[in-house]
């Protein structure tokens, strides 16, 4: 057993922490894996931190020990007790984080430059990464995820593309760093998981007027995923107008389609 995963272990017993499941609690106790997010995300000693879901501290501990500046965002009211216990047990020198006890969909980010550093709860992946890119005054520098591997590899695609896809590519470029298998954490999730790293462009790829005639014409086609553009774009009004005017074929499906070419279809649209 890995150092990490001795010392989480006996802090959980010392503590009597039960973890909640439902809330997709799972520690990550492997050290391999936390070094690989830490070297992923190059965190700097005057970056600004945002951490979703951060337990007892695991990760946040580490990322205390590159920067004080770590804004951690817990919604279960048990554990912000807990992490400085656990963040100062070996260390009383190192700085504590800012915690918000909140839901993360439901706080707003920083105006100034920062980067998402998490093992997020999986079930909030697509709707955090709408919060962070669609929703905030101002998108991260970078994101470095543990996520379910389903759901990185999806991102990823660019031959079978999802709405998420097209979300995270208007942003930035996203690459897998490595897989984790199921026993890098406590308890075990029953899914593998991969650790996600986007790397945000310094300007969106499109204004934000666009971006948002791309997120409704996008969903409206992703509700037929399988159907041509003809069976659900063409049938918009002005919508065989738009897809010419965007050189798209209409015989083509959602998933076919590039960033750029679902920006010239929201161009087309706005005219």
């Amino acid at each position: 057993m890995s150092t990490l995963a001795s010392r989480i272990r006996h802090f959980c017993s010392e503590q009597g922490i039960r973890l909640n499941t439902n809330l997709g609690q799972h520690f990550l106790i492997d050290d391999t894996v936390l070094e690989a997010i830490m070297d992923a995300a190059k965190v700097q000693p005057d970056d600004r931190i945002v951490e979703i879901g951060p337990g007892i501290g695991v990760l946040t501990r580490a990322l205390l020990g590159k920067t004080p500046n770590v804004t951690a965002i817990e919604i279960d009211p048990r554990f912000p007790r807990l992490i400085e216990a656990y963040i100062r047990r070996d260390n009383r020198n190192l700085p504590l984080p800012t915690i918000i006890l909140g839901n993360a969909l439901e706080v707003d980010f920083p105006k100034e430059p920062y980067k998402i550093v998490a093992n997020i709860p999986y079930h909030i992946t697509s709707p955090l990464l709408r919060h962070a890119f669609l929703e905030g005054s101002a998108p991260p520098t970078s994101l470095t995820l543990l996520i379910q591997r389903e759901v990185a590899e999806k991102i990823c695609d660019n031959h079978d593309r999802g709405l998420l896809t097209i979300i995270v590519g208007l942003f930035g470029t996203p690459r897998i760093v490595r897989h984790v298998t199921s026993l890098c954490f406590l308890p075990p999730p029953a899914v593998q998981s991969s650790i996600l790293h986007i790397d945000c462009f310094a300007q969106p790829k499109a204004d934000a007027q666009t971006i948002e005639h791309v997120m409704r014409l996008a969903k409206h086609a992703f509700a037929g995923k399988r159907k041509m553009l003809r069976n659900t774009i063409s049938i918009l009004e002005g919508g065989e107008e738009m897809l010419i005017k965007a050189c798209i074929d209409h015989t083509r499906r959602p998933q076919t389609l590039t960033v750029e070419e679902w920006i010239a279809l929201a161009k087309a649209s706005m005219k």
